[in-house]
């Protein structure tokens, strides 16, 4: 991704698995989970992070919306806004001097239509996990995380 100031941003981007759920299950009465949904299923994700890391990702706003914005997508060179589940905007921990005067603050944005895309897609993980996931990868940014070196770690899409 190409930095844009005065911050930058840094993508989850999907693609889909060839995996699939096959249990069978009455879907009648559900409805698909909405932003406050995910919501908890951040807070419960910050909740199980180490102290030092709870009280940076208290720092980070978080955004929960159907899709990523034109402008976001066109910054990031996508076409199809279900390729991208989540997002940090904001200057990474690393490279923060107290002489910066902040714009406002760092966001983690989450995409709800494309998680929820992906979920059913790979049919082989709990919805809170794969929120999590993407949660926790957009933090790592903030902690200042290159994609690279969070996959070393992160062997979530093998």
């Amino acid at each position: 991704m190409r930095a844009v100031k005065p911050g930058f941003r840094v993508a989850v981007v999907y693609a889909p698995s060839s995996r699939r759920y096959s249990g069978a299950m009455d879907h009648a009465q559900t409805t698909a989970p909405d932003t406050g949904d995910l919501e908890t299923m951040v807070a419960r994700a910050i909740a199980a992070l180490p102290a030092p890391y709870r009280a940076a990702a208290a720092e980070v706003v978080l955004r929960i919306e159907d899709f990523a914005s034109d402008a976001i997508l066109d910054d990031l060179g996508l076409e199809d806004p279900f390729e991208l589940t989540g997002l940090y905007e904001g200057i990474p921990l690393t490279e923060k001097s107290i002489a910066d005067q902040p714009l406002g603050p760092d966001v983690i944005w989450l995409f709800r239509r494309p998680i929820l895309d992906e979920w059913c897609s790979r049919g082989d993980i709990a919805l809170g996990d794969l929120v999590t996931h993407v949660y926790v990868h957009e933090l790592a940014h903030h902690f200042g995380w290159s994609d690279a070196e969070i996959a070393r770690i992160d062997r979530w899409w093998e």
